[in-house]
């Protein structure tokens, strides 16, 4: 099982909020990811929350220098919408591409990026939350929680599967920032119709709450807040992992 840890960017820096409201910095990305790496975190994710809404691609040069840091697997994603943008950041060190807004836009856009540099290079990021209009109960939201793309999310994970995402990362934003534990229900529920593997992020408070994630149904887990501000460290994580009976990778190398 893996443990990773994520790196919202806005303007060079690391910040996390609410539900992606009131953000406060949190550190320098470089110096976070490469800490969280001896730390011994499976894998990066770093999303420039920014991209989308401002219209822009991911900084590079923040990629490179993030991924020149590290050994492991970094997922980039934030105003990713095209194949050039996708080849850029691969050749700027990125090991996967997240994408969500675009793919949103265009659906299309999943299709070429799998087509082109296969399936494992490809994340859908899903900003969901509850909505009762919804069938699933779920609704997709984009640019950061702040717009309903008027999309259920279970339809819209299925057709992101049909046409070639490698993984799910599942975002509850009505947990993001709270600390009041994953959306369990949420996760059993898309879990149902995922046929790759789903990272659970949104709402990490404590060392039960990444077992009860995996319990229900995720591969991953993802967590910023909790690790950006000392509440619980990536080692203490893994090790309560193993004491609830689950496989982690300890150390880098093995």
């Amino acid at each position: 099982m893996r443990v990773i840890a994520c790196l919202d960017v806005k303007a060079g820096r690391v910040v996390k909020g609410k539900n992606f409201v009131d953000l406060k910095d949190a550190g320098d990305p470089v110096e976070l990811a490469s800490k969280y790496y001896q730390e011994g975190a499976d894998e990066i994710t770093f999303l420039d929350i920014a991209a989308s809404s401002e219209e822009r691609t991911t900084t590079l040069d923040l990629v490179r220098r993030t991924a020149e840091s590290i050994f492991i697997p970094l997922t980039v994603g934030g105003g990713v919408s095209s194949l050039s943008d996708v080849d850029a950041l691969l050749r700027a060190g990125a090991d996967k591409i997240s994408i969500n807004t675009a793919a949103i836009k265009r659906p299309d856009l999943i299709d070429e990026i799998a087509r082109d540099f296969g399936s494992q290079v490809l994340v859908i990021s899903i900003d969901a939350r509850r909505e009762q209009k919804m069938a699933s109960g779920y609704e997709v939201t984009t640019h950061g929680g702040t717009r309903s793309a008027q999309m259920d999310a279970l339809s819209w994970l299925k057709e992101a599967i049909d046409r070639g995402v490698g993984e799910v990362l599942l975002n509850s934003m009505d947990r993001d920032g709270t600390k009041g534990g994953f959306d369990l229900e949420m996760i059993e529920s898309l879990r149902g119709v995922t046929t790759v593997p789903l990272i659970a992020s949104g709402g990490a408070g404590s060392l039960s709450d990444f077992s009860d994630a995996i319990s229900s149904g995720a591969d991953a887990v993802l967590a910023a807040s909790v690790f950006h501000y000392g509440n619980i460290s990536i080692p203490e994580v893994k090790d309560h992992l193993v004491d609830a009976g689950f496989t982690v990778r300890r150390n880098h190398g093995q």
